[in-house]
Order: C-alpha cells, then sequence, then structure tokens
C-alpha cells in the first residue's frame, strides 16, 4: 500500500505514525529513517522500496486506513554502511531522530506519551560528510548552475572540507567547468532543462542533478539565505559577486538549509574566478585520456593513479584538483613547479618530510564535521594531529634551511599557515588539546573517556566516585571507626544505598552526644541498627550518579573544545591546506625522481618541444613488465614561417600511434597542473583549451551510433580551438563509406590547418593525407616505425619524420589471431587491390551484404605443380637429391 498523498493521519492512526507521516510530509521525495528505539524504520512505499534496494526482510506492522503497514528496518549501530548503499543508487535519504529517551517522555506526559522526534538531516550525495560514506582521497562537491543569456555562473560547495567557489562563464564553458569539478550533486532550476546546450552540460557532469525551484535562484531571496548561511549582513566582504553567482550561491544555500535542518557548516569565504583561469577539457576528452579513471571508471590504470604519490587523503584530493583543471598562468604554474623542484633538490628533506606528513590527519573534514555536530572526539584528535605535524615541520624546515636558503613562496606560505609562534590563538587550542585528549579515542562523545586525567579536577574526582568507590567507602569507614571509636561498618543495599551498620549495643554511643550530630539514625532491625552521616549520604548520591556525571561532564568539555576549534575555524582550514599543499609538492617530486621526469619550461608562445618523452601510464605498466619503453620526440610550433603546427601521424595498428597522440596530451595536462614530466625536455606555450578524440565508442542512450559520436566530437573541436589549443584526433572518418571518410579527415585536416591554426597531432590511415605535407605550409607527416622480419611484424614504437609506407593491417589481423583461411584470402584482395586501386569492380566490387560467394579459384604456382607431380615412394636417392635441386631451381628469380 501507499501513504496517503497528502500523508494526512487517518481514523486508525496511531500516534507514533501520525509523527512519522508528519515528518513523511516534510520530506516527501525522500525515502524516511523514523528512529524506533535501537532501530530506525521505514513504512509504507519507503519499506518496500528499502527492502528491495538493500536486500533486507518487508514485514508489517498495525494498521493504516484499515490496511497492514509494510515495514522494514536497519539497527541504529550499523546504518551507515545501508545509508552508503542507498546514496550509491541514487535515493535521497532522510534521517528523523529521537529526541528523548522513553523515559523523559513519560515524565513529560505520562505513560501515553510519544518520544519526541525531529528531522534532524536529508542526506543526498553531495552533502555527506560523514568518512564511512566518503571516498577519502576523492572530492564529494555540491555545484549548482545559474543562466542567464550567454553567460553562466558556476558555485560548488565541498561541504566535507568547508570550501567554496564561483566561477563565471560563457554558457559554452559549462560543460567543460562541470566536468573539472566532477560534482556528486547538481543543483539548477527546472528551465534549465528545456535548454538543450545546458541540459548536456547538466548530464554529462556525471553528478545527480537536481531539479530546484527558479524562485530559490531569484538574486533577492538567494541573498538572504547566503548571508544566512554565512552568518553575514553584508556579502560585500566576498568581492563584487555578479547577480549570476548569488543566484548559484543561493540555491546552495537553499538546499543546505534544507538538508542540515538548520545546522550551518563551518564554509570558507567563496574562491572566486573565472572558467578562462584553467586548461578546458571537455568530458569527452576528459574520458580520452583517462585523468582521473579509465574509460571503465577505474583509478588504477589513469594519469592520476600513476602519479599519485601522496601520503595524506587531502593532498590526494588537492592532486586530483590540479590535473583536473591545470592553470593559464604562467607565473601561477612555475610557483607550482618550484615547490616541486625544492623537495627535488633535497631528497633528505623531502623523506623528512614525508615522515611527518605521515603523522597528520584530515582536518578539513574533521571541522567540518565537527561545525555540523556530527563530529567526535577523534575528529577532535584530526585537529590535533593536524596542528603537531605543522608545528613538526616548521620545525624541520627551520633545522634545515639557513638565512641563505629561503624556500620557494608556495613553500613559504604553507609554513607561516602551519606556524603556530604566529597565531597565539591556534597555538592555544593545540595545547589545549594536547592536554585535554587522551591517545586513544572514541569514535562518539557518548562513549566517554576521551578526556585525560589532570584536565578537569573535578571530573578526575568524579572518576574516582566512579572507579573507586571501594577504596572511597573504606576510606570513610575508617575515618569514622576513629572519630566514634565504635566498630562501625558501612554496607550498602538496594533499598538503602551506604549506610552505617552497628550492633544495638554499639549504636547507644552512636545516639548519645557528641556522636549523636554526625550520625541520622535510618533503620533499626532485630539485631543491628542502620545510620548515615552528611558525608556519606553525600558521597551515596555522588557515587550512584558518578557514571552518569563523568559522562556528562565529559560531553560539556567535548562540547568546549568543539566550539573552540569551530572559533578558528578559517586558520585552522588555512593550515590544513597547507600540509595538504606540501603533501602534493613533495609526492611530485617523488615521483619526478621515481621516473627520472624533468621540470617543463611553460611560456606564453605556442611551442610545444618535447623530447624524450613517455606516456607516464603505458611507461609504468611497462616497467612492471620489465621491458623498456622507446620515448619519442614531437614538436609542433605555430610561432614562425616553417614551423609545424600540424603534424599528420601514420602507421600501422598497435605501433603505437595512440599512445604517442595521449602522450603528447598528458605532457600538457601535468605541465599545466604544475608537475614536472616524463620527458629529457619539454618546452609548452600555455595551453588554453585540450581536445582528445581518440578510440572509438557509440552512445545508444542519446541515440548516437559511433560514426555519429565521432563527428559531434570533432564538431565541437572545429568550433572551439584556438591557436593556442592543443588537439589530439585519431582516425577521423573511418566510421564510413571509404571515400567519405577521406574526404571528411581531408577537410578535417585542412580546417585545423587554416582555420583553429592550433597545435594538432592528426592520425590516420588515409595515407593520402600525407600530401598535405605539400600543400599546408604547417604540415609535416609523423610515422610510427614498423619492420617485417621472417613474415613476423615488428613494432619499434618509435616517432619518425615522413610518412609510413603501408599500414600492416593484414599482418596485424593475424597478430591478433584471424583465422589463417581469411588472412590467406585477405592477402590476395589486398594484393589486387594493390595492383589496381582504382576498380574496385575487379573484385565483383566485394558485396558487403550480398551472399558469400565460395572462394575464387587460384592457378598453382610452379612450385606448387612441380611439388604435385612428385611421388616421393617411388622415387631413388638419386631421383629425389635430383628432384630436389629442380624444385630449388624454381625457386630462383626469373
Amino acid at each position: 500500500m501507499t501513504a496517503p498523498s497528502a500523508f494526512a493521519p487517518a481514523a486508525d492512526t496511531t500516534p507514533v505514525m501520525a509523527q512519522f507521516l508528519a515528518a513523511k510530509a516534510a520530506q516527501p521525495d525522500a525515502l524516511l529513517f523514523f528512529r524506533m528505539g535501537d532501530f530506525y524504520e521505514l513504512f509504507f512505499e519507503d519499506a518496500k522500496t528499502a527492502a528491495q534496494a538493500l536486500g533486507i526482510a518487508l514485514t508489517h506492522r498495525g494498521k493504516h486506513a484499515g490496511q497492514d503497514i509494510p515495514m522494514a528496518g536497519v539497527p541504529v549501530h550499523a546504518m551507515e554502511p545501508y545509508l552508503a548503499k542507498l546514496i550509491r543508487q541514487g535515493f535521497k535519504v532522510a534521517v528523523c531522530e529521537q529526541m528523548e529517551d522513553p523515559a523523559e517522555a513519560k515524565k513529560r506526559g505520562g505513560y501515553k506519551a510519544v518520544v519526541r522526534r525531529e528531522l534532524v538531516r536529508v542526506l543526498t550525495p553531495g552533502t555527506l560528510t560523514e568518512d564511512t560514506l566518503l571516498d577519502a582521497r576523492g572530492a564529494n562537491r555540491l555545484a549548482a548552475v545559474a543562466v542567464k543569456g550567454a553567460q553562466a555562473a558556476l558555485a560548488s560547495v565541498e561541504l566535507s572540507t568547508g570550501e567554496v567557489e564561483c566561477l563565471i562563464m560563457d554558457k559554452a564553458a559549462l560543460g567543460p567547468s562541470l566536468a573539472a569539478l566532477r560534482p556528486s550533486e547538481v543543483l539548477a532550476v527546472e528551465r534549465l532543462f528545456a535548454d538543450e546546450a545546458s541540459a548536456e552540460a547538466l548530464k554529462s557532469s556525471g553528478g545527480a542533478v537536481q531539479p530546484m525551484a527558479a524562485a530559490l535562484a531569484d538574486p533577492a531571496g538567494a541573498e538572504a539565505r547566503v548571508k544566512r548561511l554565512y552568518g553575514v549582513d553584508t556579502l560585500d566582504g566576498f568581492g563584487a559577486l555578479t547577480l549570476l553567482e548569488v543566484g548559484a550561491l543561493g540555491l546552495i544555500a537553499a538546499h543546505l538549509e534544507t538538508t542540515q535542518a538548520g545546522r550551518l557548516p563551518a564554509l570558507r569565504a567563496p574562491r572566486r574566478g573565472a572558467a578562462a583561469d584553467v586548461m578546458s577539457i571537455d568530458p569527452a576528452t576528459r574520458v580520452s585520456l583517462e585523468l582521473e579513471r579509465t574509460q571503465g571508471g577505474a583509478r588504477e590504470g589513469s594519469l592520476l593513479s600513476a602519479v599519485d604519490r601522496t601520503l595524506t587523503a587531502a593532498g590526494a584530493r588537492k592532486l586530483a584538483d590540479r590535473l583536473a583543471r591545470p592553470l593559464l598562468d604562467v607565473a601561477r604554474i612555475n610557483v607550482r613547479l618550484d615547490a616541486v623542484q625544492h623537495f627535488v633538490e633535497r631528497p633528505g628533506l623531502r623523506a623528512r618530510l614525508r615522515e611527518v606528513l605521515k603523522s597528520s590527519a584530515d582536518m578539513a573534514r574533521s571541522l567540518s564535521r565537527l561545525a555540523l555536530g556530527r563530529g567526535g572526539p577523534r575528529d577532535l584528535g584530526a585537529v590535533r594531529a593536524g596542528l603537531a605535524a605543522g608545528e613538526d615541520i616548521c620545525a624541520l624546515f627551520a633545522t634545515l634551511h639557513g638565512p641563505l636558503d629561503v624556500p620557494p613562496v608556495g613553500i613559504s606560505e604553507a609554513l607561516a599557515a602551519l606556524s603556530l609562534s604566529t597565531q597565539p590563538a591556534l597555538e592555544q587550542l593545540f595545547r589545549t588539546l594536547r592536554t585535554a585528549l587522551e591517545l586513544e579515542l572514541p569514535l562518539s562523545a557518548r562513549d566517554g573517556g576521551f578526556i585525560a586525567a589532570g584536565y578537569r579536577p573535578e571530573l578526575d574526582q568524579t572518576r574516582s566516585l566512579r572507579d573507586d568507590s571501594r577504596r572511597v567507602i573504606a576510606a570513610l569507614e575508617s575515618r569514622l571507626q576513629k572519630d566514634s571509636g565504635v566498630a562501625l561498618r558501612i554496607r550498602h543495599n538496594a533499598v538503602l544505598g551506604y549506610f552505617v551498620d552497628c550492633t544495638a549495643k554499639q549504636a547507644d554511643a552512636l545516639m548519645q552526644p557528641p556522636l549523636s550530630t554526625l550520625f541520622i539514625h535510618r533503620q533499626t532491625t532485630a539485631n543491628q541498627v542502620r545510620f548515615t552521616t552528611g558525608e556519606l549520604a553525600e558521597l551515596d548520591a555522588r557515587i550512584s550518579q558518578a557514571g552518569d556525571r563523568a559522562l556528562a561532564m565529559e560531553q560539556e568539555s567535548f562540547e568546549a573544545l568543539r566550539r573552540q576549534a569551530c572559533d578558528l575555524a578559517g586558520q585552522l582550514a588555512d593550515a590544513a591546506d597547507a600540509l595538504s599543499g606540501l603533501d602534493v609538492g613533495s609526492a611530485l617530486a617523488e615521483w619526478a625522481m621515481d621516473v627520472e621526469a624533468t621540470r617543463p619550461q611553460i611560456d606564453d608562445s605556442t611551442a610545444f618541444e618535447a623530447e624524450g618523452a613517455r606516456h607516464p601510464v603505458v611507461e609504468a605498466a611497462v616497467r612492471r613488465a620489465g621491458q623498456p619503453y622507446t620515448p619519442n620526440d614531437c614538436r609542433l610550433d605555430g610561432g614562425g614561417v616553417g614551423c609545424p603546427r600540424l603534424a599528420i601521424v601514420t602507421g600501422p595498428n598497435m605501433a603505437g600511434k595512440s599512445t604517442f597522440l595521449r602522450q603528447n596530451a598528458l605532457l600538457a595536462v601535468l605541465a599545466q597542473a604544475g608537475s614536472y614530466v616524463p620527458a629529457r625536455r619539454l618546452r609548452l606555450g600555455v595551453v588554453d583549451r585540450l581536445f582528445s578524440r581518440v578510440g572509438a565508442g557509440d552512445d545508444l542512450a542519446r541515440g548516437r551510433s559511433t560514426f555519429m559520436t565521432e563527428m559531434v566530437e570533432t564538431a565541437a573541436i572545429l568550433t572551439q580551438a584556438t591557436p593556442r589549443s592543443l588537439v589530439v584526433l585519431d582516425e577521423i572518418g573511418r566510421g564510413t563509406a571509404t571515400y567519405d571518410g577521406l574526404a571528411i579527415a581531408w577537410a578535417c585536416a585542412e580546417a585545423l590547418h587554416d582555420a583553429n591554426r592550433c597545435r594538432a597531432l592528426f592520425a590516420t590511415h588515409y595515407h593520402e593525407l600525407a600530401k598535405l605535407e605539400q600543400r599546408l605550409s604547417a604540415c609535416c607527416n609523423l610515422s610510427m616505425r614498423a619492420r617485417e622480419w621472417r613474415g613476423e611484424l615488428v613494432f619499434l614504437h618509435e616517432a619518425v619524420e615522413g610518412p609510413a609506407d603501408r599500414s600492416y593491417g593484414v599482418q596485424v589481423a593475424k597478430l591478433a589471431g584471424v583465422p589463417a583461411p581469411v588472412v590467406a584470402r585477405a592477402r590476395q584482395v589486398l594484393a589486387r587491390l594493390e595492383r589496381d586501386p582504382s576498380s574496385p569492380a575487379r573484385l565483383d566490387d566485394l558485396p558487403l551484404f550480398a551472399a558469400a560467394r565460395p572462394p575464387e579459384a587460384v592457378e598453382p604456382s610452379r612450385l606448387e605443380a612441380g611439388l604435385a607431380a612428385i611421388d616421393p615412394d617411388a622415387l631413388t636417392p638419386r631421383e629425389a637429391l635430383e628432384a630436389l635441386y629442380r624444385l630449388k631451381g624454381l625457386t630462383a628469380p626469373s
């Protein structure tokens, strides 16, 4: 059954079910986790959906409108794995929590009182903060898009770290910008889905797309929500935000207000920029180059996996972001390269720094959880560990660097953010955390045991009562015996608690002054008399409450420490960013030394001069197999007369054309990300846009064949590439008829040369394109070398000047295991075509769809005829030798 559309109670609705229906009405499109004791229960359609998605039992409980209510549930202590599974499947989950225990409810309203419950959170893909729900080494961004005319604004927030970014751009750049962010969730007003270009950009982002009401992006309302989000009276402190940027931020603020139930995250001020600040890489190119994921979706085998030597989760996220969004500003690129070079030249410093980084923690994500009220003692411990690592790093640099050995700007700025000596409030927080927290910390503050002894004396006393009550009672008993001169005992029962016990004869002394002022009579039995004292009564109450009080005091201490950390959120975020930056710089240096990478020369020219370059991913795989990698040179430069900017690359399949193309594109990505490159030398004029069309694939979901997909991507390149762009194209035109494909490839090559005037590598099997070298002033030919040796094809994987003489397709088919008769027939057809390429009709037009004809009869050669005429069994040894010489004579050239 389904819940009523208005979620209204029926005549037989119980108070608890009415509470559920009210919560469900507030979040109708979410699966509602409704806390009931030790379980989160789901009801009605939510229960059916969750049972199927999670593989849990579906039961029934009670009735609604005369029908059984479907129910499914998960244990509270094991909720997060179930949440992760639902979020991965694209569900939205609301959590309705018990805000009091049943005993409190009973005190408030009697035995019929319903426990108070509230919606405390809505989980969506872009608003996760728990480590168990996140990829520690990957970003989890919530993005929002606002569009007006030809302009667009893209705002994003990484809720788990508090990073906020605003980008302003032309609407055409929306797709590449979203692809660079890789958001988990994208917010957009509903009208954008009617715009084909915007809808395509949203769909290609890879994140869950959440439609929002258009009113939420209205500048006035959006501005008010953003002010509430940051707790400010004006947005002037964030710079001159445009109305579009405010609208995009307003969508994020509205979404966070709904999902976080009023809890404000510790967000940093928006970092503003423009899409033109970073290299534009469209979604198809990212897939083709496998920057962060392979085309199969795996991290292993991507560029990121090949170069990642980071030791911290935050460093891994920063490295991924740098590779996803290479810079265009030469000065900023060189700041990053200076840091890498500093660590390359100082292996001892690098090794010691990396040892310290291993002890740091993910401060940024811990801080975000603390701000949202979801953090625990381990998050405070992460802040302590991060600040301790920062202090050790500053001490390390102070030891190893003299006044004449000043670190470059990027490292100096990081050290300033980590320095506690210049940030008294941060130093005080660190000293407090180091004093207050135990070394081993529980996950939740509710578990207790995380405040160190000596930090809070009253807590130590309470713990002593809780843990050492027997010793405390024995000490009091001894003192009372000494003061009274009576051999009394202190005992305990469930009714009286702790009491003084003595015989009737001994009690007479206790009832007489002056002892009667100390001992208070409580009970007389047949053989014993029982007393208490003011101190014992107080001690009894303190002991009975000590456990609860100790836990409450620890939670009070946790809350005070949490507030202290949140008050310094900005400085802590800067320190966390500094740690991740040092991790990336030292990690790239480590990788550079491993693979013998060199520092690229970056400038504002249009040069692309690579010497001895290697593909970082392929080389790693080849080295693991114990094989050498063949480096290659490449020069593309439209800066002068006679300097080629378009290279036609020919050669056989499997010879390395695609690797060569991708290799040079990846050099540009690495260099502009601020990394060393696997090459003997690289001079690179900054690439503003990178395009790669390598590999075949269809897009059946959009009704596109392989060839149509190829043409759509090629059209994007021809309409967007500029003279500063780098384009790598492989096998344009192969998906259609031979002459159609050749014509398209020819025209595309001419357009790249004459109209776009960009740097381009154009791989093809259309050898006719080699003639463009004579027709186009800035065009050259390159080929991948291969040789036949004793009937076998040997790939040399070496790019050389000049066109290839042939494609060796039949030989590659043989290597691939195509049956020998088919290969033989292919050789015959190829030979005939090569003898008379202008007349395919002589091969019966090679019918593609006609029924297959039997193989054409072939006249035997003279050698075959001579061999067939011999009967080996009838030959004498002498005749056999003569026959052999005769056959040998038939093989001699005529």
